[in-house]
């Protein structure tokens, strides 16, 4: 599971044999959410997160959505 960065104690990852579209899982303590990132940011899911989280991680994957858009095809590619 590739961890691509961690901010304010969210953890942006994918795992190894993980599929299309490019999303990101998002982790903080027991909590998560998966947030697509093509073709547009977009929650997928929520699991705990609290709100205040989840609009950083939104705002964080559409800050750095290229990089994660790189990072993804460097490894799947």
């Amino acid at each position: 599971m590739p961890t691509i960065f961690e901010i304010f104690g969210l953890r942006f990852f994918f795992f190894a044999e993980d599929h299309a579209p490019i999303h990101v899982h998002v982790v903080k303590g027991d909590d998560d959410a998966k947030i697509a990132i093509e073709p547009n940011i977009e929650l997928v899911y929520n699991h705990g997160l609290k709100t205040r989280d989840l609009k950083r991680a939104l705002k964080l994957a559409d800050m750095y959505k290229e990089d994660i858009i790189e990072t993804w095809k460097k490894y799947h590619d």
